[in-house]
């Protein structure tokens, strides 16, 4: 096509004049930058040009791909005769379609292993960077881009991912993209976005014992709803999310999607420098002190001014279950389910029906209690070393209640490296759970680990859409990792502050 070739002419005549992996700004000053917000200053400083439609061409610092959305878009590269602009930028894993049961090559899905071995032909063809099942640091992608630190404040990241706002808790700008845009960024190192508003949500106070980063991000959704943030990136903030740990923040920014917003973000801190030290892909040495400063500076000015302002208190916040077919579909744990009469518009009234009807859930009764089949601990939202840390703490020397089946699998290798060498794979079989390789597993099923009929899943996963988990009858209910423990242990939809004695 033209226009790619336009662009990456383009994109070569500016590249003098654009940063570089781990460069989190550009050669404004700081006069010209004060009053902005972090999304703003990302976004003026990747900006290549404006497009006649309105949008902006913008420079994409960090590319990332996996085996589901990329196999297309380096086949129309060769369809055009073009190779990738900047192959350094790109990183690629395996995550959605690879097994978490036996992960050796050729796999018994013979789709899987053709998406496997074409990734595999196209990072050698491209010369891109890699990180294979044999590599020891492959994983779901949004968990391994931070541990690899790869993600680096003040940049733009892109990934044929819904979930890539995930990368947004370091400071940067991220954003889930298709195919074609996939392509785009292969070939010219940009990709056109309509501009948006920034919408900062603040969460002030100390959580309750027994509520989590989980709990904090599905309160938001429900509260603002599944489709409140069209059109807006979500800039987190406040004292709760100041004491949240790297892990915390990324948990909020991986849902930012599921209530509508194109990313989410928190300004970069101590935390975030510290998390990204001596990672594989952070400035080293001289370069280091250079680059904090430059990360520092990207953070939103004290005198900015929003598009929306949300307030929330932290104490206000509850564990925090779905029980319908939209993530904005949520309530306490000690709340009953909602009545399809309950919603002031018909259309609301349509909605909850729907919901009622596919989840088998009676109106007007305690979510807690409901039966579950199968528990699952994982995925891009709570598959780190953190949450399983958090979990084995409670599970230690208890058991997966009979019938339940229970699997817990790491975001990564790396993570499931670290999880062994502390035993709390021990920990977590012991109790009953099967551990599992590193993969995108039960969140979305297009591997083996899919739901039967209408088994209903106690998930820490991020989406519980019709069919979301493998079988098309399927139910999921989403909760924090402890939630889900004391789902596991109990046989039913649980408040895990009573079944672990969790005061507060």
């Amino acid at each position: 096509m033209p226009e790619l070739r336009a662009m990456r002419i383009s994109l070569l005549d500016l590249r003098p004049r654009r940063c570089v992996l781990g460069c989190a700004s550009t050669n404004h000053s700081n006069e010209h930058l004060m009053g902005k917000t972090l999304f703003a200053k990302v976004w003026e400083s990747h900006s290549v040009g404006k497009l006649s439609n309105g949008q902006t061409q913008l420079l994409i610092d960090t590319h990332l791909v996996h085996e589901v959305t990329s196999p297309q878009a380096f086949g129309m590269l060769r369809d055009l005769g073009l190779k990738v602009a900047y192959p350094h930028r790109t990183f690629a894993t395996v995550d959605h379609i690879v097994p978490t049961d036996s992960q050796v090559s050729p796999f018994a899905d013979p789709l899987a292993e053709a998406m496997i071995q074409e990734l595999n032909k196209n990072a050698k063809e491209f010369g891109i960077t890699y990180f294979s099942l044999s590599s020891g640091k492959q994983g779901i992608v949004h968990v391994v881009g931070p541990e690899q630190g790869i993600t680096q404040p003040g940049t733009t990241i892109a990934c044929g991912d819904s979930h890539t706002a995930t990368h947004g808790a370091f400071g940067a700008i991220a954003f889930g993209i298709g195919t074609t845009q996939v392509r785009d960024i292969l070939a010219t190192q940009t990709m056109a976005l309509s501009p948006m508003k920034v919408r900062r949500i603040n969460v002030d106070g100390q959580l309750r014992p027994g509520v989590y980063a989980k709990d904090v991000i599905l309160h938001i959704i429900r509260l603002l709803g599944a489709n409140g943030g069209i059109g807006y990136a979500y800039e987190y903030g406040g004292s709760t999310f100041d004491n949240f740990t790297m892990e915390e923040r990324m948990t909020v920014c991986n849902m930012s999607i599921e209530g509508g917003a194109r990313c989410g973000y928190v300004n970069p801190d101590e935390k975030t420098f510290e998390y990204l030290k001596g990672r594989p892909y952070s400035p080293k040495g001289d370069a280091w002190e250079t680059t904090v400063a430059q990360w520092r500076a990207v953070a939103s000015d004290a005198d900015c001014v929003y598009d929306d302002v949300v307030n929330i208190r932290a104490e206000d916040v509850p564990p925090t279950v779905t029980w319908g077919v939209s993530p904005d579909q949520a309530i306490a744990v000690t709340e009953t389910v909602p009545t399809a009469e309950s919603a002031t518009t018909a259309a609301g009234r349509v909605s909850i029906q729907e919901a009622l009807d596919y989840m088998k859930l009676p109106a007007g009764q305690p979510i807690k209690g409901t039966k579950i089949d199968v528990a699952f601990i994982g995925s891009c939202t709570n598959g780190r070393i953190s949450d399983f840390r958090e979990v084995a703490k409670f599970v230690k020397g208890k058991k997966v209640a009979p019938g339940v089946k229970a699997i817990v699998v790491p975001g990564s290798q790396v993570v499931d490296v670290i999880a062994k060498q502390e035993g709390l794979d021990k920990i977590f079989s012991e109790a009953g759970f099967e551990w599992r390789g590193a993969g995108c597993s039960m969140c979305l099923a297009m591997n083996p680990d899919k739901l039967v009929g209408d088994q209903l899943c106690a998930s820490s996963s991020n989406r519980n859409f019709k069919g979301r988990q493998g079988s098309p009858t399927g139910r999921t209910v989403l909760m924090s990792p402890v939630m889900v423990a004391a789902a596991a242990l109990t046989g039913s939809i649980a408040d895990a502050r009573e079944v672990f004695a969790i005061a507060g």
